[in-house]
């Protein structure tokens, strides 16, 4: 067995141990519902209702996921904006009910972020983050889960990278290094610059700054922007001119190391904008100016947020170091299934994964995913079903909302095959990346504007 299908094989495996199982849904589920009865029980937040966003709404979280969850603040039908004083108030209310209620644990009031925070874990050791009236990180978390139904290999290369990326200790904002959502705009940056591209430039799916968009009656902006999204992603999926990327899971992940040590090495001078789908000089860009962080990776939903912004100077070091080290282990002709585990995995997670037989077909739960089309129908999408039963009422009608039937769903005549290439076909990282030859001609070339 060559190389590329002893990573492509374990690879499948790291997926299979990740992947949430029904149990993991639904424990979050009966979270997200015990935290309604003890809101309900707050006279201050009275009519406010409890709804999840992050990697969880966005269908990019693993087994061991956190729960994120805005309370939104009754106002009508009108989006509102409370001030962060009010914020801080509210979240001490919940801090002090969730004391009373007991049963959840680690509870931290960071009142000072920039968007304050509560944090506790509920049951299960599930983390929880909780904030006031953060209807952006829905929406944008919404944008990440369609994006998800133009290519399921999103999905997949998220998930992997975030579990790789905590392997090494540098997916904690906290510390320094790389938050989730940053690692999955990367992810979209990488895949937006492949040869032929996977994803689109994000502008050619909302073409408008979203946090800009949302105001007044919060129903109108909502569909506003996802009839938007709708048509451009469907579009996008029934154009059957598109040219079909049939990577690998194995090459994607090789070429997006390549590529993110690329990044990091020329960040001094270059950010990235995944609303432009391409890399962009610092200095010539008046909305990243001044100067003052050690990587840039512009929000495409709220530009010109740098959502690397924690990113210090010495944990970049430490990114191109992990970033640099996996690669080398993962071309390399001597591999084998436990250094690349050892590599690609926490330790904790390592056995999970060792104790699954060397196998030439992925189950069926993570089987690649292939690019789909509705076939020009409206609406946005997913590849996979939620277990709808096993959802209460009013969370069900939020995921709904962010789903159509599966059924709806076709494929398209390009149906990505998993290939195999020698190791010709890779960079090295010995002072400059190189993407493989089918990859090498689009990824660092600018994207003109359109």
């Amino acid at each position: 067995m060559n190389g590329y299908n002893l990573l492509e094989i374990t690879l499948r495996d790291i997926l299979h141990a990740i992947n949430p199982s029904r149990e993991d849904w639904t424990v979050r589920f009966h979270i997200i519902d015990e935290l309604r009865a003890v809101v309900v029980s707050i006279e201050n937040l009275r009519g406010a209702t409890v709804e999840p966003y992050g990697s969880f709404a966005s269908d990019l979280f693993t087994k061991w996921g956190d729960l994120d969850i805005s309370i939104e603040l009754p106002n009508g039908s009108y989006i509102s904006s409370p001030g962060k004083k009010h914020k801080q108030s509210l979240l001490g209310d919940v801090l002090k009910a969730l004391r009373r209620k007991g049963g959840w644990r680690k509870l931290q009031f960071i009142s000072n972020a920039r968007v304050p925070i509560l944090k506790f874990e509920g049951r299960y050791n599930i983390s929880c983050d909780i904030s006031i009236n953060n209807l952006i990180g829905q929406m944008k978390s919404k944008l990440l889960f369609w994006i998800n139904g133009i290519d399921g290999r999103f999905r997949d290369l998220v998930l992997l990278v975030k579990e790789w990326s905590k392997s090494h200790n540098i997916n904690d904002p906290k510390s320094g290094t790389l938050n989730s959502y940053t690692l999955s705009l990367l992810v979209v940056f990488h895949f937006q610059t492949l040869q032929p591209a996977i994803l689109p430039p994000l502008r050619e799916i909302y073409p408008g700054n979203m946090i800009d968009d949302l105001t007044g009656v919060r129903a109108v902006a909502e569909k506003r922007i996802e009839e938007t999204c709708a048509v451009n992603i469907n579009r996008i999926k029934s154009n059957r001119s598109r040219l079909i990327n049939r990577s690998s899971l194995s090459e994607l992940f090789i070429s997006f190391l390549a590529k993110f040590f690329e990044i990091c090495s020329s960040a001094s001078a270059q950010g990235v904008s995944p609303y432009a789908g391409r890399l962009e000089d610092i200095d010539s860009n008046m909305r990243w100016l001044p100067r003052t962080y050690a990587l840039f990776v512009e929000d495409p939903f709220e530009r010109p947020v740098n959502t690397a912004r924690t990113v210090g100077r010495n944990q970049l070091i430490k990114i191109l170091e992990a970033v640099r080290a996996t690669h080398q282990v993962l071309i390399s002709s001597n591999q084998n299934q436990t250094s690349l585990i050892s590599n690609l995995v926490r330790p904790q997670i390592t056995h999970l994964v060792a104790r699954m037989p060397i196998r030439q077909q992925a189950t069926a739960q993570s089987m690649p995913r292939t690019p789909s089309s509705n076939n020009g129908r409206t609406g946005l999408g997913t590849h996979h079903h939620v277990w709808r039963k096993q959802i209460p009422g009013q969370v069900q009608q939020q995921i709904q909302n962010m789903r159509v039937d599966n059924s709806q769903n076709g494929t398209m005549n390009g149906q990505v095959q998993n290939t195999r290439v020698d190791n010709s076909r890779n960079g090295t990282m010995n002072g400059q990346v190189k993407a493989s030859p089918s990859q090498r001609q689009q990824v660092w070339r600018p994207v003109p504007e359109r």
